[in-house]
C-alpha cells in the first residue's frame, strides 16, 4: 500500500526535488555582461582630446577613433562576468575605495604603441602628482584575484586610448604629426571609480555605468 509518510516515499521526494533543481539550475540561462573598471574625465579634458583627434584626422590615416564619450581611464578590463558576480565585484571595489584617498590627474603627452614611428594605438599620457593612482590600480587587481580575475601580464600603465590604427595609410605622415602635436597640460580631482558594462550595438559600444564607488579613505 501507499503510504506518502514512508521513509523510502521521503527519500524518493528528496532525490526528485534535488535533481529537478539540478535541471533548472542547468536550463536557467546564464547572462554575461562584458565589463570594466575605469574613471571617468571631465568634460574639459574630453574636449581636449576630441580637439586632438580632429586635428590627427587631418593626415588622414587609416584609425578607428575611440568615440569622446567613451574615452576614460581603464584600471582593469574585467571581460565576460556573469550578472550574479556583479554585486560581489562592487562590493570589493567598495573595500578597495576605502583605502585610497582621492588624488590628482594630469594629462600630458601624446604617445603611441609602440612608439611614434609604427603606431598601432595612439594614446594621451596620464600622470599623478602622488602614487595613489598606481596603488589603487594595484589594490584593485589584488582584491578582484581572489574572485578568480587573473593579474595584468603587463605593468599598469596609465593612458587614455584615442584611436587605433586599422592599416598603414599615411603611417609615415601619422608618426610626424604626432611629434608635432602639443596636448594642453590639465588636471582633474579623482574622487571616485566606476564599475562599467559595455553593450555592443551596430553602430559600436556604448558604456553603461553599473556602480560609482566613492574614494573614501581621510
Amino acid at each position: 500500500n501507499y503510504n506518502p509518510n514512508s521513509a523510502l516515499v521521503k527519500a524518493f521526494c528528496i532525490r526528485y526535488n534535488k535533481a529537478m533543481d539540478m535541471l533548472l539550475h542547468e536550463l536557467t540561462p546564464i547572462f554575461a555582461m562584458r565589463t570594466f573598471i575605469a574613471i571617468e574625465l571631465d568634460k574639459e579634458i574630453i574636449d581636449a582630446l576630441f580637439q586632438t583627434q580632429e586635428e590627427l584626422k587631418s593626415v588622414q590615416a587609416d584609425i578607428k577613433w575611440v568615440r569622446p564619450e567613451n574615452i576614460h581611464l581603464t584600471l582593469k578590463f574585467l571581460g565576460e562576468v556573469e550578472e550574479t558576480k556583479i554585486p560581489e565585484i562592487i562590493q570589493r571595489l567598495q573595500e578597495c575605495g576605502g583605502q585610497i584617498k582621492p588624488f590628482t590627474i594630469r594629462i600630458s603627452g601624446l604617445g603611441a604603441f609602440p612608439g611614434l614611428k609604427s603606431a598601432r594605438v595612439i594614446w594621451v599620457g596620464v600622470k599623478e602628482d602622488t602614487d595613489e593612482l598606481t596603488k589603487l590600480a594595484k589594490i584593485i587587481e589584488d582584491s578582484l584575484v581572489k574572485l578568480g580575475f587573473p593579474k595584468e601580464g603587463i605593468k599598469f600603465s596609465a593612458h587614455l586610448t584615442l584611436g587605433r590604427l586599422r592599416s598603414n595609410k599615411n603611417k609615415d605622415k601619422l608618426g610626424q604629426k604626432l611629434e608635432k602635436i602639443k596636448i594642453p597640460e590639465l588636471s582633474q580631482r579623482i574622487n571616485s571609480i566606476a564599475l562599467f558594462e559595455s553593450v555592443l550595438h551596430p553602430t559600436g559600444a556604448a558604456y553603461q555605468k553599473l556602480s560609482e564607488i566613492i574614494l573614501s579613505k581621510i
